[in-house]
């Protein structure tokens, strides 16, 4: 009796130590998995390496906007793993954070159907911004000639160079001597919001990139920067003579440009606007329309008429009555107000239209930089 007794006992046991086992399983099964953790490269290359120490082997290699999972982190280095399956040791200077890389992705989003106002691409290698300035977070990288589709411009404060003397200002005319000199204007810098070819986004130093232009029309320039060049007829010139990669090119394209002078930080993107037609019986590029002395502002929409198929063109351009617009906190300009001008291009000949009815709008907006000084009374 005592011997059941016993056995019933040890059963018992057993069984308890049976159902602690599966309520801990149980409980293991139903823990959540703490959620990995990525960084994102932004050098061009980095190296991975087995070890943080002087002397360590090359597991593999990461490229530019890569995602690693963070496997441990030291004090400079951070221990990955490479989508391709690579492990290894890589600097944190060479990669950025979730939190960074969101908000490129979200800058990306915001932008995703804004409209291209002008395509460039980049003179060597160069890095986007998150925000116009140098000092801003850079993430993603382009390389020498890569294409760009230019979305927006913003004008921001040039940074001073740590030591240099203070920028002396321009004396007034007519000051005298003793009078102390105004202090100088800050110096600014152009910049552009672009995407490149993958749909990366960021803001980009302008004069680290060239917009595309046809090499025919920069004879024309006078001087100018164009700004951009649209494409908005062909004229067939079967004698033009023309050479293209060894083959003659009989279908000429004509041109609507936008151009500014070559100085940063100018309240408005362009100050002129030409639209170049091709001369078949000269074979040569002529100007059948030209605006300038306007302050404009991309961007500058080709279309064709619904009724005849004639080729139109429309760009804006800041009312008279209407104050020049200064630069938001992130640098853009945002003028309260514009004036849309449409033209049809007929032949060789630009022609205004306007809705049926409808007055010419007020006069545009001329630039300070081109005003005629006023002449002074005798």
């Amino acid at each position: 009796m005592n011997w059941v007794k016993a056995v019933g006992r040890g059963s018992g046991i057993a069984l308890a130590a049976a159902t602690m086992v599966l309520a801990l399983a149980g409980c293991n099964f139903l823990r959540v998995k703490p959620s990995e953790k990525y960084v994102y490269v932004t050098a061009k290359t980095a190296i991975l390496r087995d070890r943080v120490a002087a002397v360590s082997n090359r597991t593999g290699s990461v490229n530019n906007g890569e995602k690693l999972v963070i496997l441990e982190q030291a004090r400079l280095w951070v221990k990955v793993k490479a989508p391709n399956g690579d492990i290894g040791w890589v600097q944190k200077k060479d990669v950025a954070d979730q939190e960074l890389a969101e908000q490129f992705i979200s800058l990306g989003k915001k932008h995703a159907q804004d409209p291209v106002v002008a395509n460039g691409v980049a003179r060597d290698e160069v890095v986007l911004h998150i925000s116009p300035g140098r000092k801003s977070d850079s993430f993603y990288r382009l390389a020498e000639g890569d294409p760009v589709s230019l979305l927006a411009r913003a004008t921001v404060e040039k940074p001073v160079t740590p030591g240099a003397a203070p920028r002396p200002a321009a004396p007034k005319p007519g000051a005298k001597p003793a009078e102390p000199a105004a202090p100088a204007e800050p110096m600014m810098e152009d910049w552009w919001l672009v995407r490149n070819a993958k749909g990366d986004t960021g803001w980009m130093y302008s004069r680290m990139m060239d917009v595309s232009a046809p090499d025919t029309l920069l004879r024309y320039a006078e001087g100018q920067r164009i700004v951009g060049a649209y494409l908005i007829a062909k004229v067939d010139d079967p004698d033009s003579g023309v050479l293209s990669n060894g083959a003659t090119v009989t279908s000429i394209p004509e041109y609507v440009t936008v151009l500014a002078p070559y100085k940063a930080g100018l309240p408005y993107d362009f100050d002129q606007v030409r639209v170049f037609t091709w001369n078949a019986k000269v074979h040569r590029y002529e100007t059948a329309f030209r605006e300038h002395g306007v302050e404009g502002y991309l961007p500058v929409k080709i279309s064709t008429s619904l009724t005849d198929k004639v080729p139109t063109f429309t760009y804006h351009v800041l009312p008279a009555d209407v104050a020049t617009p200064v630069p938001d906190a992130n640098g853009e300009l945002k003028p309260a107000r514009t004036i849309a001008k449409t033209y049809r291009l007929e032949g060789n000949v630009c022609r205004r239209v306007l809705p049926p009815g409808v007055q010419p709008p007020p006069e545009a907006k001329a630039p300070m930089e081109t005003k005629a000084p006023a002449k002074k009374k005798k």
